[in-house]
């Protein structure tokens, strides 16, 4: 399908396409740019059109070569070609082993950006999950997995939240149906430890909790959850991660982001408001 890759390929072409208007930017033919860093023109190419897989200190060359000096872009750039070999350069390589690709390449996306919109229709979203919540999605999604394939999904789950307390922290835009509120994940107790937690993460500055209420009856998103990641500096690399039972897949195309950030906007809008859905979740909480 047009317009929709695996993590990797969507880095990679994003990439390419930036550090093509650099160039061109820069006043270079591909030529000039290849014998700058002693290259083939024919590598250039290739990594401008996402074709080839390219190192951070082959981005690096490059960006020497195109006189592009603003450390936050340089980092950024130079993240991104970990992303796209599939981000073997993070922490989560040391799971690599338990760890499909489709989710490495999602936590990848998710350590380098700067923010993410997302609807979560039925369960509370991975970065604001407890242990045992996330434990018992997990033993629900991957019935029959060894317990200590479980441990390691739970410890990556719990391991992922950092980016909330990172320095600067990722900003979290959240939007839950009311499902995810009172679907008793883990039995009454796991909820309540889970209500509790979704209180404390909503205090937080940097997170925007919102609830879509059972009374609102059917909205935009009904259909099915997604994630839209925004990287600091270059907003042409925003993407939109469908996550499935087995793969996730991205979307990359002007109109489609367009269309998601549209539709997020809208729900957002629908949404209770976070001190509304606060009280909500507290409700709930003393109730469940």
């Amino acid at each position: 399908m047009r317009g929709t890759r695996h993590g990797p390929a969507v880095r990679r072409r994003k990439l390419g396409e930036e550090l093509r208007a650099l160039r061109l930017a820069a006043g270079l033919t591909s030529r000039d740019a290849a014998r700058l860093v002693g290259w083939h023109q024919s590598k250039v190419s290739r990594i401008e059109t996402g074709t080839s897989g390219v190192t951070g200190a082959d981005v690096a060359r490059l960006l020497d070569a195109y006189g592009v000096h603003e450390p936050g872009s340089r980092a950024l750039l130079e993240a991104l070609a970990g992303a796209a070999d599939g981000g073997g350069g993070g922490w989560w390589h040391a799971y690599r082993g338990v760890l499909p690709p489709p989710y490495q390449d999602f936590i990848s996306l998710e350590a380098q950006a700067c923010r993410a919109r997302t609807l979560e229709t039925s369960v509370v979203p991975g970065l604001l999950q407890t242990s045992a919540y996330a434990r018992a999605v997990t033993r629900a999604a991957l019935e029959g997995v060894p317990a200590e394939t479980v441990d390691s999904l739970v410890r990556v789950r719990i391991a992922r939240q950092e980016v909330l307390r990172a320095d600067p922290p990722l900003r979290l835009e959240a939007v839950l149906d009311e499902a995810v509120l009172r679907r008793q994940v883990g039995g009454p107790e796991v909820m309540r430890e889970q209500l509790r937690r979704l209180l404390e993460w909503s205090r937080l500055p940097h997170v925007r909790l919102q609830v879509l209420p059972f009374a609102l009856g059917e909205y935009v998103g009904l259909s099915g959850s997604f994630v839209i990641f925004s990287f600091p500096n270059i907003s042409d690399l925003d993407v939109v991660a469908l996550d499935h039972l087995t793969s996730s897949l991205y979307l990359e195309r002007t109109e489609d982001l367009e269309a998601y950030g549209a539709a997020f906007r809208t729900m957002q809008a629908r949404a209770l408001s976070p001190g509304d859905t606060s009280d909500l979740i507290a409700g709930i909480g003393d109730g469940a």
